[in-house]
């Protein structure tokens, strides 16, 4: 796609090690630290609301609705800013889709970030895509690999 941006780390766990803590845990990495994010909603299913609130070191409150487009289990989910979980208009800003595979005795994460519009892709460019959703995939990376060790 031309409006993409992805990361891609690979982690020393089992897939569903991974998908355990990405998504039982996912306040703890999605957002880079010293931010965090608390989510009052997040239904697991296609259809379900997502409510995040990301909170900064400075005082900073940035809400985030939106829908879940897609939840496969143990595989992917996709969120997105365009339309809330209750049907109403918002943004629209990117389409944010996490997938999980096996990778030798690992896995791969890929985070993808699309776009409607080569503004909007570059307006996530400047705002910091590559070192803030590279940082909350370290996150992830280490609480995953932190839990295979104990």
């Amino acid at each position: 796609m031309s409006n993409e941006l992805s990361i891609t780390r690979r982690i020393a766990a089992p897939p569903a090690r991974v998908w355990e803590i990405m998504t039982g845990r996912i306040e703890e990495w999605w957002c880079p630290r010293p931010w965090r994010a608390v989510f009052d909603t997040l239904e697991p299913r296609a259809g379900g609301q997502s409510n995040c609130t990301m909170y900064g070191p400075d005082g900073e409150v940035h809400p985030h609705s939106g829908m879940v487009l897609a939840w496969d289990e143990g595989k992917r989910f996709a969120f997105t800013d365009a339309v809330t979980g209750d049907l109403e208009p918002a943004g629209p800003f990117m389409i944010g889709i996490w997938t999980i595979e096996p990778d030798s005795d690992g896995t791969c994460y890929t985070a993808v970030a699309r776009h409607w519009t080569s503004e909007a892709m570059q307006q996530h460019v400047d705002m910091g895509f590559e070192e803030g959703w590279g940082a909350c995939a370290d996150q992830l990376k280490a609480l995953c690999e932190e839990a295979e060790t104990t």
